[in-house]
């Protein structure tokens, strides 16, 4: 899955790596190593320029909320548990088929964080000995410090509750999709502690190679069978993981010292 991940790239760059037409340099901010469902991010899509006269998709970096809200929902309230849309089940699930064929995006990160257990942790927790076993948190990226672009969707929807010149009359919010983790070994892997992503986590966002971020956000690709052909997972082996500090579990701490590599994981032995 992907619960938490760190964007720290400049909104400039962005644009630039992605080679986006249009962005607001007063909608920027600051940079998040600690990116929490419900919070704004930074997204990258192609769509036609609200009152332009050109009707041609533009390629935009916009700010969405993390947490997506299907169109017609009655109340945004299930946002914080629709961070995630399975790649094997998003062409067809309600809440997703509709922005699957036609709003896609791609979500720009360092890389993401997932928890693992540690294998002392583990035994208590089955002996009954401990109900709430800690976990170590680990980073996972491209071994090579390119950026990290996940697949996503986005959503629009009307909050009835205000008038239409409201600013917040209308959300923009967005999901991950995630796919099964990879089983092959790590380009670079921890000395202590997992050698995939599988042993990590059973799932992971879905990566976007260049080759396929055009494809993705392309609004007139729209044959769902042809879609679900960018879901394949990216090559193996292009990803590293090391652990961090615990800090990272709670969503108040935020800096670049919860990027910061451990020598080993603090939650104990793992394997």
């Amino acid at each position: 899955m992907c619960g938490r991940y760190s964007a720290s790239r400049r909104p400039e760059d962005l644009a630039g790596i992605f080679e986006a037409e249009k962005w607001e340099p007063e909608e920027s901010f600051e940079a998040d190593y600690n990116v929490a469902p419900t919070k704004e991010v930074y997204a990258v899509l192609d769509r036609p320029v609200k009152d332009a006269d050109d009707p041609r998709p533009v390629r935009q970096l916009r700010r969405l909320k993390w947490g997506l809200v299907p169109s017609w929902a009655k109340s945004p309230e299930g946002a914080a548990r629709m961070i995630n849309a399975r790649a094997e089940t998003v062409h067809e699930k309600p809440s997703y088929r509709r922005a699957f064929a036609a709003r896609r995006c791609i979500l720009p990160a360092d890389g993401y964080y997932e928890w693992v257990t540690g294998a002392q942790e583990r035994d208590l927790e089955v002996e009954g000995r401990k109900k709430r076993p800690r976990k170590q948190p680990y980073f996972v990226l491209p071994a090579d410090g390119s950026v990290f672009a996940m697949a996503g969707l986005y959503e629009f929807w009307r909050d009835r509750t205000l008038p239409d010149d409201h600013p917040r009359a209308w959300w923009v919010t967005c999901s991950v999709i995630t796919t099964e983790a990879e089983a092959t070994p790590l380009a670079v892997a921890p000395a202590e502690g997992p050698h995939s992503l599988a042993e990590i986590h059973p799932r992971m966002p879905l990566m976007l190679t260049p080759d396929r971020w055009d494809a993705w956000l392309d609004p007139a690709r729209t044959d769902v069978e042809d879609l679900r052909s960018l879901l394949e997972p990216p090559p193996q082996g292009l990803m590293r993981a090391y652990p961090v500090a615990t800090a990272v579990s709670n969503v108040r701490n935020n800096g670049p010292g919860l990027l910061k590599e451990l020598a080993g994981p603090e939650a104990g032995t793992l394997f």
